[in-house]
């Protein structure tokens, strides 16, 4: 019977247990902040919501007052919330999430506070006769809205309100006449891009 030469086994590099415990904190700390943020924010709500804003732009550019012109814009951000919340829930319902607690509960109680400020001071700023001043309230209140409730949700919707809060700042101190124009960039443009994002990265 032939002697065969004995099998050579070859050497493994030895696996660094450091580099095994990295991959799973690193799996651990991205499980955890999906399960702490609300990821139900509406990316194709948001595109319908900015050509609302649009379109409402186009229509109070028409109006021949002020109250016709703050009446259409309005009965726009009515809509847009409309839109906003269906389609907030509609995602959220196809993810599994829950809208009444969690992340969902705190994005909601960060972002509604501002904008019932706004509100507010929509009605006190109207009565005073500084409406100059009312687009860029509105701009920054709901980029703080969406600043605070960002805190809870996906890296880009901070992001998105302060690009919201700076251009409310920058509309505060300039001409009067060119509110609707910042409304439209703001609400309108920021929505549409940052829709966008937010539907190609985060699922709809």
């Amino acid at each position: 019977m032939a002697s065969g030469s004995p099998l050579r086994i070859e050497p493994r590099e030895p696996l660094a247990i450091d580099a095994h415990a990295r991959d799973n904190l690193r799996f651990i700390r991205e499980t955890m902040e999906r399960a702490g943020a609300f990821t139900a924010v509406p990316g194709w709500g948001g595109v319908a919501m900015g050509a609302t804003a649009l379109a409402a732009g186009v229509i109070a550019a028409r109006q021949p007052t002020i109250e016709a012109r703050l009446g259409t814009w309005l009965a726009a951000a009515t809509l847009a919330l409309a839109i906003g919340a269906f389609t907030m829930a509609r995602k959220a319902r196809a993810a599994r999430i829950p809208l009444l607690r969690g992340p969902a509960r705190k994005f909601a109680l960060s972002l509604v506070p501002p904008m019932l400020a706004g509100a507010l001071l929509t009605a006190v700023l109207y009565r005073a006769g500084l409406t100059a001043a009312i687009p860029g309230v509105w701009l920054l209140l709901y980029g703080t809205g969406v600043v605070t409730g960002g805190a809870f949700s996906v890296k880009i919707v901070p992001v998105m309100g302060l690009c919201f809060m700076a251009e409310g700042a920058v509309a505060l101190f300039s001409p009067a006449a060119w509110g609707d124009q910042f409304l439209m960039a703001g609400f309108g443009g920021l929505h549409l891009l940052f829709g966008f994002i937010i539907a190609r990265r985060y699922g709809g």
